[in-house]
């Protein structure tokens, strides 16, 4: 096989792969599959699930296996080549993927198939058809010829302006540096990050020191700068990335934000919804449009004294009014002075390594797995690892990829996706495989990459997602680990997961200083546990200001009135926030969740699946959080059920009731009183 694209029998090839491989790869595969198409549709009316749904499956399911690489290299690589492969491999896959979606036969021939199925109860085959028929109309395929076209070529421009824009804020990061001569400016950053800082600035040829902006510095001179004027710098050049206000404005996101909005509201006009919030809810668990306004309004409604009494005591500890980015410092400040709990002191317990250990060792307390690395698997960066993932009875059941350090190029933030997803239609048991990627502070010299207690949470919660993918036991790849979940429940393993990251025995267990190797002090913990409700306020307060203003953004949209983004988001911000940002904040210039990601009109869903998180890890507290019969009835009732069932009814069946904003709360620490 001339081309290692083409070979999807088991993992990427990465050390083979190359840009140009991409299109050709795509181009015969999606040829060869409209061709099966094509003759699928045009037998008889004797359509039955096997003869039809199953072939299509398995079509599905080669075409990811081909197209995963190509997105997922352009993520991580510095490498303008596969940014360029994606770029035009987008149009491909999306007008292939609209094609499907928006043929007639097709969908009669699934109609007629659904129609013959008999009714049985929790039939995944049954559930299957429903989503395929569901997003058959979603996609279009009621409408006249010439609006099926305009459906078309507004998907193929919205994945076109997607990619942009995560591009965009991709680059405007990489492009920005901060040169520093007088080392007492960066007084209370980390050592790790002054080294860092130190060696870029001789690898750049200058004297002194280059701070970047990848997430890691920004965060510890946000937190750690006793430098104020370096904290405002950092400020301004991170809230206005991508933006017109930007330091380099060729980047600039306002027309992709004006474009994006735009299009989404007119393709759900065409499929009958009044705006895009209302077409993003046809495949989640809420209701109505007022269903999720009035939970953000009610949870801010809780949360605001809290957050307001939070500022008010990080005001009164710095002795006067604090801006924007001053929270972060005065926070940390009032850990220590209230807590005695130093993220710094804390890192040193938390190499990344040994987190890593622990978290797979809890893994194997919860669920019977052992990960195991494979260092004959081919990856694409030597900072990537592999393993295997093995049940109670040593038979490998998955794999997954870590690369969990910031590196020029690679897209900012924390995910994971899919390589492989679980397939087993006529008797071959294909494994799922999934990507795990994070943005940590690269190993210093000596090959130590210290973690921050968030790092410790950020990476719980990604591997729940993992968990999520690689623990179904559903056939049908198209309800499979985390297809077909409603976006505001694909959280609930996530954010289940980032709990364990609080309980004493994990987190002990998870650590081991970086030079002695002794685990972190029960004292330490246990005054990091007392510090964690520290600005949670402020926390949930922020983020429900970001959901409300991508739900007001997409429901409330006016074609005649433009996108209004900026007028919007203050609107929200006077509405719920408690800290104030300058004029020049332009955070949706840079917000991938909701223009890049898949989180449009469905940001909320941290928070909605939040509530459901929360009151499960409570029967974990009930139970006793390593209860070997509490964890095996989240598995078969949450992990292993994937799309296949609906998710209120899986939550019922885990914790014998609907689920209570009671637990969230007490979590959060903010009382039930408004």
């Amino acid at each position: 096989m001339s081309n290692p694209m083409l070979d999807t029998a088991g993992l990427p090839r990465f050390r083979e792969l190359k840009p140009e491989h991409a299109i050709p790869a795509l181009r015969e595969l999606i040829a060869a599959h409209r061709q099966k198409l094509v003759e699928l549709t045009e037998r008889d009316g004797s359509h039955t699930f096997e003869s039809l749904v199953i072939p299509l499956e398995e079509m599905q399911h080669e075409l990811r296996r081909l197209s995963s690489p190509i997105g997922h290299l352009q993520s991580v690589l510095d490498d303008s080549g596969w940014r360029d492969a994606y770029n035009d491999a987008l149009p491909l896959l999306t007008e292939h993927d609209t094609e499907i979606s928006q043929n007639q036969a097709l969908f009669e021939a699934y109609s007629h198939v659904a129609k013959s199925l008999p009714h049985v109860a929790d039939d995944p085959r049954r559930v299957l058809l429903q989503h395929a028929l569901r997003d058959f109309r979603l996609g279009g395929v009621d409408l006249p010829d010439e609006k099926k076209a305009e459906f078309r070529e507004i998907r193929a421009e919205l994945a076109t302006l997607q990619a942009s824009f995560e591009q965009n804020v991709q680059d405007a990061t990489d492009a920005w540096s901060y040169a520093v001569t007088d080392e007492a400016v960066l007084g209370g950053l980390p050592a790790s990050v002054v080294d860092r800082a130190k060696r870029n600035a001789t690898d750049a040829g200058q004297d002194g020191f280059l701070l970047t902006l990848d997430f890691p510095t920004w965060h510890a001179v946000s937190t750690h700068a006793a430098n104020r004027d370096l904290r405002k710098v950092f400020y301004q050049a991170w809230s206005t990335r991508a933006s017109d206000q930007a330091e380099h404005s060729e980047w600039d996101n306002s027309g992709n934000i004006d474009k994006i909005l735009a299009l989404r509201h007119r393709m759900a006009e065409l499929v009958g919804f009044e705006n895009f919030g209302e077409y993003s809810l046809a495949t989640k668990m809420a209701g109505q449009v007022g269903d999720v306004v009035n939970f953000l309004r009610e949870l801010a409604q809780k949360t605001r004294p809290g957050a307001e009494a939070e500022l008010a005591e990080l005001e009164r500890l710095a002795g006067g009014k604090l801006e924007a980015w001053d929270v972060a410092y005065w926070l940390e400040k009032l850990k220590q002075d209230k807590f005695s709990v130093s993220d710094e002191v804390l890192r040193e317990y938390l190499p990344v390594n040994r987190v890593k250990s622990g978290l797979f060792d809890l893994a194997y307390k919860l669920y019977g797995l052992r990960l195991a690395r494979n260092e004959t698997v081919e990856s694409w960066h030597p900072d990537v690892a592999f393993y295997d993932v093995l049940n109670e009875q040593g038979k490998t059941i998955g794999g997954f990829y870590t690369d969990l350090f910031a590196r020029s190029g690679k897209r900012t933030g924390a995910w994971i996706d899919e390589c492989v997803v679980r397939k087993n239609l006529t008797g071959e048991n294909v494994l799922p495989v999934g990507y795990l990627v994070c943005n940590f502070a690269p190993p210093d010299e000596n090959g130590v990459s210290l973690l921050s207690h968030t790092d410790v949470v950020t990476l719980f919660h990604e591997f729940g997602h993992m968990l999520h993918h690689l623990l179904t036991r559903v056939d049908y790849p198209a309800i499979a680990g985390i297809n077909g979940v409603p976006w505001d429940a694909v959280e609930l393993p996530s954010q289940f997961m980032e709990n364990f990251a609080w309980h004493a025995d994990v987190l002990i267990g998870a650590s081991g200083h970086f030079e002695s190797g002794e685990p972190l002090p029960r004292k330490l913990f246990d005054r990091l546990l007392e510090s964690r409700h520290c600005g949670a306020a402020l926390a949930m307060l922020r983020q429900i200001e970001f959901a409300l203003f991508d739900f007001r953004l997409h429901a409330e949209y006016e074609p005649e009135r433009g996108a209004r983004a900026m007028e919007l988001l203050n609107a929200v911000r006077s509405e719920v926030a408690v800290v104030k940002h300058p004029d020049y904040n332009r955070f949706a210039h840079n917000f991938s969740h909701i223009f890049a990601g898949g989180y449009a009109a469905g940001y909320y869903s941290y928070k909605w699946a939040e509530v459901l998180a929360a009151d499960a890890f409570a029967a974990f507290e009930e139970t006793g959080i390593f209860d070997a019969g509490t964890a095996a009835r989240f598995r078969r009732e949450i992990l292993e059920v994937g799309g296949s069932r609906d998710i209120m009814q899986a939550f019922v069946s885990f914790r014998g009731r609907k689920p209570t904003i009671d637990a969230l709360l007490r979590h959060s620490g903010i009382g039930q009183a408004a």
